[in-house]
């Protein structure tokens, strides 16, 4: 098939949303399809199948998206048309200018257009702090279906939770399909490595993802303050973000023994890092799928997540051992010196784990994506 792809955000696959639409891409292109790629992105322009669009001016928002590793295309009319025009289908990733002009030109010569959804409404107002106001996050759900998500032909959910959390505003029962972004089982499984001389004698605890308000990091190193076995504890947090020197100045106002290390990874290489934990705490209060979890599990290491309701990632939880009192500091530190006093007990959830981490196989996920694409197109033609 002729696919197009629209991406609002791509730039380094340093966060979720980045990293589907590569994983999407590549995996189309190995299947044998014609793929063209519409995003903001300059060093990209001499690349086959890509179509470049001007980045949107926001003010004083663009430190902050840089900051996030992330720019925000304009949706360039000429250049939409020109990419999605021969098309067969074509899929958006966020509900932002592109998207929306590529849906409108879809809708206007019809062309079949999916979309996945990988924003909740609180990694918006978190931006503008309003992340905890109810009526902020209602009101920009209701923006966003009623301008975009109730046109297009099916939703991509990456997991259920987010599915049902927004379930109210699919007022017209537009085609879901849930499907995982996937775990790349070539890069991410249990393997002991020997530890370098600064990490010896530590129990090392890690935390992946992007750097940010909703990620909530300064849960664990309050916790970790307040551990009995501080001293012993190695905190590492393997990404990037706004909140970087924020939460470099915090650990050293905690005075905790051993300083916070932050570094990020490429997504390839960040099971080195995996490799030498012991423990994995995920306290994001906000997450459609928190596949840098899934990552941390399937490498063998135990997690501790905590139990927001506006969470997918407490799904990944297999026992009241892993999840832990959402915002509850003095929780998450009994919960962490647990998993120290009672090392014996891994086993055991390690088995249940790597059971469990089965069912997001990369290869899988991305087979139903192609074949969510083909469905689409099927039926559209049928009508």
């Amino acid at each position: 098939m002729k696919i197009t792809i629209v991406c609002d955000v791509l730039g380094e696959a340093n966060n979720g949303t980045s990293l589907a639409a590569y994983n999407l891409i590549n995996t189309l292109i190995n299947k044998g399809h014609d793929v063209k790629v519409v995003c903001p992105d300059p060093d990209k322009k001499n690349m086959t199948g890509f179509y470049i669009l001007k980045r949107l001016n926001l003010g004083f928002l663009n430190n902050y998206l840089k900051k996030n590793g992330v720019c925000l295309a304009k949706g360039d009319k000429r250049i939409i048309k020109a990419a999605c025009e021969d098309a067969d289908i074509v899929h958006g990733l966020v509900p932002f200018a592109a998207s929306k002009r590529a849906l409108k030109y879809c809708k206007k010569h019809h062309i079949p257009f999916t979309s996945g959804f990988h924003m909740q409404a609180e990694n918006f107002t978190s931006h503008v702090f309003m992340m905890a106001s109810n009526l902020m996050n209602k009101c920009t759900y209701a923006y966003l279906w009623r301008t975009y998500f109730s046109k297009v032909d099916a939703i991509h959910y990456p997991t259920e939770f987010i599915r049902d959390y927004v379930s109210e505003y699919n007022k017209k029962n537009v085609p879901a399909y849930v499907i995982s972004n996937g775990v790349n089982f070539k890069y991410f499984y249990p393997k002991q490595v020997e530890r370098p001389d600064n990490l010896k004698n530590k129990f090392v605890i890690i935390m992946s993802g992007r750097l940010s308000k909703e990620k909530n990091q300064q849960e664990l190193l309050y916790a970790v303050k307040r551990s009995k076995y501080e001293s012993q504890i190695q905190v590492m947090l393997t990404g990037d973000g706004p909140r970087r020197e924020y939460l470099e100045k915090l650990s050293k106002s905690l005075k905790l023994t051993n300083p916070v290390t932050q570094k990020l990874y490429k997504h390839e290489e960040l099971n080195t890092a995996l490799w030498l934990g012991d423990l994995y705490v995920h306290t994001s209060i906000v997450e459609i799928e928190a596949i840098s979890c899934l990552e941390a599990i399937a490498t063998g290491m135990i997690p501790v997540i905590a139990d927001s309701k506006k969470s997918a990632t407490r799904k990944f939880a297999l026992d009241d051992r892993c999840k832990y009192e959402s915002k509850n500091i003095d929780d998450l530190t009994k919960h962490i010196d647990y998993w120290i006093e009672h090392p014996e007990e891994k086993k055991e959830l390690q088995t249940k784990d790597q059971e469990f981490i089965k069912q997001f196989d990369f290869e899988t996920c991305m087979d139903n994506m192609e074949k969510m694409l083909v469905e689409v197109k099927r039926n559209y033609d049928k009508k």
